[in-house]
């Protein structure tokens, strides 16, 4: 079975994603999966990378994903994953992976949120106005009531803006003092997002700088905010962010499961800092294969 990714959108949606996203990181939190680091090959030439991404978590595959943060008018990221019978290594499927991709990080941005945020948060702030602005707009309006979305990014806020029916802001500070929910989504290398400008209560989902030399954020604001990461090793290995924040309160999976608490106060600055992981592109990719599979497809 060969799926595009046109037949991936007619198959997937965020309401399913979600829900599937909170059990694989219970289950990768729970040491039900076998997962190595990604390996990430350098294509210095083009300022790109090339990632390879297993997993065996119920479902066996592998995400190749080319990851060039400079395109412009087109995704940075492009990627295929292949599933394959973990009982005899049979292939079964291969399907485009950006949409995946897209989808995944966001419904799992969606999970964090609804274990982090503060019930009553209803003011968006997004940093950003590429593929993963778009995703995180519609997945957190999934799991929080979002009455007023800003957004601000170098180049295409305004556009954005129009698309979605939110409001552009002509600053990443006018974005984020007052919001609720901050989602940090950029292709810079170096911080856009200032402590200064978070208020009690806020949380944040940052999805950007996923290599250890990257950053997203500034130090005031990784010391005020409590750190949540996907798993504990990919963070401590690839992002910057949470390197220099030196501490990792606990994996969203752990919380998921009651092992460990989300938010404990009204006040507290929450951070959930992500760098994608395979076990969210197996199992989107499974979800994916088993409707294909019911609606016919082969």
């Amino acid at each position: 079975m060969i799926l595009d990714e046109r037949a991936v959108r007619d198959l997937l949606s965020m309401e399913e994603l979600i829900p599937a996203m909170a059990k694989a990181m219970d289950d990768l939190s729970s040491g039900k999966v076998v997962q190595p680091g990604r390996v990430m090959l350098p294509v210095a030439e083009h300022q790109g990378f090339l990632g390879l991404m297993p997993a065996y978590g119920g479902a066996l595959g592998a995400k190749l994903v080319a990851f060039y943060p400079n395109n412009q008018g087109i995704p940075s990221h492009h990627a295929m994953i292949v599933l394959f019978k973990p009982e005899t290594g049979e292939p079964l499927v291969t399907m485009d992976g950006r949409l995946i991709t897209e989808m995944r990080t966001a419904a799992v941005s969606a999970v964090a949120t609804r274990l982090l945020a503060r019930p009553e948060a209803s003011v968006l702030g997004i940093l950003g106005s590429g593929v993963q602005a778009r995703s995180h707009l519609a997945a957190l309006r999934l799991v929080r009531t979002i009455r007023e979305v800003r957004v601000w990014s170098p180049r295409n806020a305004a556009a954005f803006a129009r698309e979605f029916g939110v409001r552009a802001v002509p600053s990443a500070e006018e974005a984020v003092r007052g919001s609720d929910i901050v989602v940090v989504a950029t292709s810079s290398q170096t911080p856009v997002l200032s402590g200064a400008w978070l208020a009690p209560g806020t949380h944040i989902n940052a999805v950007g700088a996923p290599r250890p030399t990257w950053r997203e954020l500034d130090d005031d604001a990784l010391r005020k905010a409590r750190l949540y990461v996907e798993q504990r090793e990919a963070a401590t290995r690839e992002s910057g962010d949470v390197i220099a924040a030196g501490k990792i309160f606990a994996e969203i999976g752990e919380v998921v499961a009651g092992r460990k608490p989300g938010r404990q106060s009204a006040d507290e600055i929450t951070l959930y800092k992500s760098v994608g992981v395979a076990v969210q592109d197996i199992v989107s990719a499974e979800l994916v294969y088993r409707k294909a599979l019911k609606a016919g497809i082969k």
